[in-house]
């Protein structure tokens, strides 16, 4: 496993320990790590903090050309509203960490032009099949149902 996802999955725990959803996400940029977050909506009682888009927006305001050059690493399927993030940004690539769990956008990702790498990695996958028995009210709530 690369350093990006290991950092992504840090992110993920470190969302755990703060008792939130165990998803986390890098963006990186010619090799360096410019945004990393992890889901907040329990943390910060917010709608649209998922892994993701707490990685984007830690990364701060970009010229388009920047993520016309990233790479976004996520431990987790990208849910409709991140896919439509690294739509709007117009991000390469996305490596996932797994889509076992949870299947995201990928079908509209690929549709779109994005290389995807699905690692099945199996760290992401039992953090989300722990968490998800453990709270699966609050995983239903994540994604909408």
């Amino acid at each position: 496993m690369d350093e990006f996802m290991k950092a992504a999955i840090e992110e993920a725990r470190l969302g755990l320990q703060e008792g939130g959803i165990p998803i986390g996400s890098v963006l990186v940029h010619r090799g360096v790590i410019i945004g990393r977050g992890h889901n907040q909506r329990v943390q910060h009682g917010s709608t649209i903090l998922h892994g993701e888009m707490d990685a984007l927006e830690n990364a701060g305001r970009q010229p388009a050309s920047v993520y016309k050059e990233s790479v976004l690493y996520t431990t987790l399927s990208p849910c409709p509203m991140c896919t439509g993030a690294i739509l709007l940004y117009g991000i390469p690539k996305v490596v996932i960490g797994e889509n076992q769990t949870f299947m995201g956008g990928e079908a509209l990702l690929s549709a779109q032009g994005v290389e995807l790498q699905v690692l099945q990695d199996e760290t992401c996958m039992t953090l989300m099949r722990d968490f998800i028995a453990a709270k699966p009210e609050l995983w239903n709530e994540d994604i909408g149902v």
